[in-house]
């Protein structure tokens, strides 16, 4: 489900007609392959590395068809995350917990991750391993850099691929894993693979696929690299008071803990974090549905996965295998499908507004318009679309 950096649409009326070794994307896929060739060669690969790794690439138009189809983001924070977090999976999650203690504590020592964190992305990406995906990783990846959504993030990712199979670590015909190329039970990109792959069962070989314990210290390892922050919450439910001023919120404005406390801001369990750390109010369905404090470590989360329901809901999930108790949902007003949330886009769009791809899915820049369209018309700026708002625009 990861798609580490959503890059503007490029090069796609730009690079038809250029000669394969600069041809970024587009155009026939035979010359795109020889220009990858070229290019791999220019990067040190031996030319018959390169040769033998791209030999049986092909298109595979299920990528591209999974890339084109991700309507589960469109859902709400409510709906979306009921759907993910089962008692089942909570159960699952603990019993992993159990058996990978070891594991665990390693990667809490090493690199201040808490395993709730490590295993919600775990039980999300691929239901512990379970589900992995069997899309050819080198099609996967040839077919999205060819693609002109997204090139520069996939481009590199097969020269990555190229080093693992160089390794030893990589066959071009038999690696499988999700269609965005992602590889391993926590579902991470070869680039990710060579700087934060880790031999978590000591046998000298990391082996994302089959070894839950490398999987894990490499996730540890990734999360780490990131950015994450030791020791510091990043993400805790809270109660505003009523009357707050609701222009202070959402992922866009912070203020450190000691402001919002002073502000009527409190723990809904438990005491809120430092009062010298910076802090969002995050309320992901407005101000009458179910509100968090985000700390920095939630931005790490955005370089795991774009989705804000995504990483609210990782996020979310994570503190309740700390021991966070369920979320108040309150009480929010209804929002609006998928076609309505194009529809505000696009007259979002034709406002003046930077809402990024209008695809239906309510990321931070959407909610910014939005705000910034509720503070213009007189509404209650919460940043949560709604029917009324849609029907005023």
């Amino acid at each position: 489900m990861k798609f580490r950096l959503a890059l503007p649409l490029a090069l796609a009326g730009l690079t038809l007609g250029l000669p394969a070794a600069a041809q970024q994307c587009g155009g026939p896929f035979p010359d795109f392959v020889q220009g990858l060739k070229q290019e791999a060669v220019s990067r040190g690969h031996d030319p018959a590395t390169a040769d033998a790794f791209l030999a049986s690439v092909r298109q595979d138009p299920e990528v591209i068809a999974a890339d084109r189809r991700q309507g589960v983001f469109q859902r709400d924070f409510i709906d979306f995350s009921r759907r993910l977090i089962s008692q089942n999976r909570i159960d699952r999650a603990r019993a992993n917990a159990s058996q990978y203690d070891a594991t665990f504590n390693r990667i809490e020592s090493e690199y201040g991750i808490p395993r709730g964190v490590l295993l919600a992305f775990w039980a999300f990406e691929t239901d512990f391993g379970a589900v992995q995906g069997d899309f050819n990783t080198a099609n996967a990846l040839v077919t999205l850099a060819h693609d002109c959504r997204r090139p520069e993030l996939f481009r590199p990712q097969i020269f990555a691929a190229m080093t693992l199979f160089e390794r030893g670590d990589f066959d071009p015909a038999t690696t499988t894993g999700a269609w965005a190329g992602e590889i391993g039970q926590v579902q991470m990109l070869p680039e990710d693979i060579i700087t934060s792959g880790r031999d978590g069962d000591g046998d000298g070989h990391v082996d994302l696929k089959g070894s839950a314990q490398d999987a894990l210290m490499s996730g540890g390892s990734m999360l780490s690299s990131l950015g994450w922050r030791p020791g510091e919450p990043w993400l805790q439910e809270i109660v505003l008071p009523q009357g707050i001023d609701m222009t202070l919120t959402g992922l866009d404005h912070e203020l450190t803990v000691g402001e919002w406390q002073s502000l009527g801001v409190t723990g809904r369990n438990g005491a809120l974090g430092a009062s010298s750390l910076p802090a969002s109010v995050l309320m992901p369905m407005g101000r009458n549905g179910p509100a968090f404090l985000a700390y920095p470590n939630f931005r790490v989360y955005f370089e795991w996965n774009q989705s804000l329901v995504y990483v609210t809901t990782a996020a979310y999930f994570g503190t309740r295998l700390e021991g966070a108790p369920v979320y108040d949902p309150g009480n929010p007003d209804p929002g609006l499908n998928g076609d309505q949330m194009v529809a505000l886009q696009q007259r979002l769009v034709a406002l003046g507004h930077d809402v990024g791809d209008v695809d239906g899915i309510l990321g931070e820049k959407t909610r910014a318009a939005v705000q910034a369209e509720q503070m213009r018309l007189g509404l209650p700026p919460d940043a949560w679309p709604t029917v009324d708002l849609l029907n005023r625009l």
